[in-house]
């Protein structure tokens, strides 16, 4: 197996691909969108919910004779050849970064353990495994899958269509019943089976108890329905499932856990996947994995916007007939009233926090009469301490009478990420923690 290791948001030769010649081309220049269709799982499931990740941003895009990666993090894989795409705070060694987003954003096990034995094509594996309670929770919000099964039937009571050949072999000589077929509705179908299957699957793991912990009522929601359910039906259900992929709208999510219990399922370790040169992995917008670390950090001193979700929407303006107009969604505005905070998350390096980037926060702390905003970015443990603080100005070049305001400021915030200094996973998660001390209190302290 070849395995290429590469970071997120950065540039590199189109020559180191050559070893991944058939992964290359599937993914160079291709859409999260087009990947997505083509079967790899990009999280957040739906790309509109992220503010960050737009369908069209690229894995790799090309450029003269490099190729640039973007905020993705995750693992690709195509028969023997496999590209991880680390966080660029990760060391030759480790990612520990990328691996503690995903544990605390996601709810995952610490999946450390598994990281350091396995290579990409079983940890791609793992990571379906432990995304399954996320997928199950999201379809299951929509309710219990209901849809039109076929039951056979042998009796005097006679419904549906005759089964002229299994009435035959059953009933003969003819005692008074009567082989027949009905369609019903019904919540035990051949996608609840799989649901099943996959549970079931999944218990025997070793680290199948911690995963499962999580969803133990829709658990048991999937196992009162699923009462014909028998451990020898698994790949007649597996082949159900794939000829009738679930095509309507609003069971999306139950389509996505279809596609991901299909995988799970048909897991081999020396080949992920159901056929050759099919591709498979699962990519993470680091963004939206940053924003939603840094909401759960400090929820309980700051309202959190979404974008996409339309969740928390704001309004600029008013109009004479009392509606809003001009909808913004700032990522975090404080509770204190009496000293608004405005904060905004960016997963890029301090220097790449620009122009739009200004106009943006300065809109919003107008707006909500903020005198302190906050750019919250990670940083290298060794470069936090250039993080700075800038005042608005007042006055005019042409005036020559420029001056900064002490009562209106923006920091850019640098959460220090101890990726270089630790010694091991604990020692990173130890260290970590103080950085998210720091971090609170930093923010809910009184603006200058």
């Amino acid at each position: 197996m070849t395995t290429l290791i590469i970071k997120d948001n950065t540039t590199h030769d189109q020559t180191d691909f050559n070893q991944l010649p058939l992964l290359t081309n599937k993914i160079v220049d291709k859409t999260l969108s087009q990947l997505e269709q083509a079967g790899v799982f990009v999280l957040p499931e739906t790309l509109g919910s992220s503010d960050d990740l737009e369908a069209d941003q690229m894995v790799l895009q090309s450029n003269k004779q490099t190729y640039r990666s973007s905020n993705v993090m995750g693992f690709l894989g195509i028969n023997d050849e496999q590209l991880t795409i680390q966080s660029r705070f990760a060391t030759a060694k480790q990612d520990y970064f990328f691996q503690y987003l995903l544990e605390k954003t996601l709810d995952m096990p610490n999946i450390t353990n598994f990281n350091t034995r396995l290579n990409p094509a079983e940890r791609i594996f793992d990571l379906y495994t432990f995304l399954f309670p996320r997928y199950l929770k999201n379809a299951m919000r929509k309710g219990l899958f209901k849809t039109y099964v076929w039951r056979h039937y042998n009796n005097q009571n006679v419904k549906g269509i005759i089964d002229i050949k299994r009435h035959i072999l059953l009933n003969t000589p003819f005692a008074g019943n009567v082989a027949f077929k009905q369609r019903e509705f019904s919540f035990d179908n051949d996608m609840t089976q799989l649901i099943r299957h996959t549970i079931e699957f999944i218990k025997v793991k070793s680290f199948g108890k911690s995963v499962l912990q999580q969803v133990q009522d829709e658990i048991s929601q999937i196992i009162a329905i699923t009462s014909s359910y028998q451990y020898f039906d698994r790949q007649k259900v597996i082949a159900n499932n794939q000829q009738n992929p679930i095509q309507h709208a609003y069971y999306q999510e139950y389509r996505d856990l279809q596609r991901l219990c299909l995988r799970i399922l048909q897991h081999d370790k020396h080949n992920i996947g159901t056929g050759a040169n099919q591709i498979n992995g699962i990519l993470f917008d680091g963004a939206w994995l940053w924003e939603t670390y840094i909401a759960q950090l400090i929820d309980d001193e700051f309202y959190h916007s979404k974008n996409k979700a339309g969740m928390g929407t704001q309004h600029l303006f008013s109009m004479e007939n009392g509606n809003g107009i001009g909808h913004v969604y700032p990522d975090f505005i404080s509770k204190n009233i009496e000293n608004r905070i405005i904060a905004d998350t960016k997963y890029k390096p301090m220097s790449n926090i620009g122009n739009k980037d200004y106009l943006q926060v300065l809109a919003y702390m107008f707006r909500f009469n903020a005198q302190a905003g906050y750019y919250i970015y990670p940083e290298q443990d060794h470069m936090a301490k250039l993080a700075r603080k800038m005042f608005l100005n007042e006055g005019t070049t042409f005036d020559k009478n420029v001056m900064p305001r002490q009562d209106i400021s923006v920091t850019k915030l640098g959460f220090q990420i101890p990726e270089i200094q630790a010694i091991s996973y604990s020692d990173f998660a130890d260290r970590m923690r103080m950085s998210e001390v720091n971090l609170i209190k930093s923010l809910v302290k009184q603006p200058v």
